[in-house]
């Protein structure tokens, strides 16, 4: 699994780490049942502080994407609730769409966004 951070992002490092992850479940690079690497080995490879690592793998738990054992680390565990993603969604487009609208961004142009984004993780629609 490759992780791109970008240390001049004004992102958080903990939240670049967290998205790196949920794209790497999105496009396959990673899938259900697949070990993360340990805190400690995550920090070292990509030269961040151990509690960052730690705080992005918390977020990812209380998300429902990864488990955390003791024994095992963290593994990848994404959680099903697919009505709770879709209102979780919703709560983060209302933001999104708002500042498409301020910019005058179209109805047609958000459209073409959705389904080049969704393309690129080649999931199949249901039929």
């Amino acid at each position: 699994m490759l992780i791109e951070i970008d240390f001049q992002s004004d992102e958080a490092l903990y939240m670049q780490l967290r998205n790196q992850i949920i794209l790497g479940i999105a496009t396959s690079a990673i899938r259900e049942g697949d070990p993360l690497p340990s805190v400690r080995q995550l920090a070292g490879d990509i030269g961040i502080n151990m509690h960052t690592v730690n705080k992005a793998y918390s977020v990812l738990r209380q998300e429902g994407f990864v488990t955390i054992d003791r024994r095992k680390g963290a593994i990848i565990a994404v959680d099903v609730n697919k009505l709770q993603a879709i209102e979780e969604m919703k709560e983060q487009l209302r933001v999104l769409l708002a500042k498409g609208i301020c910019k005058n961004v179209t109805r047609q142009e958000v459209c073409g966004m959705v389904n080049e984004i969704y393309d690129e993780y080649g999931r199949q629609e249901d039929a």
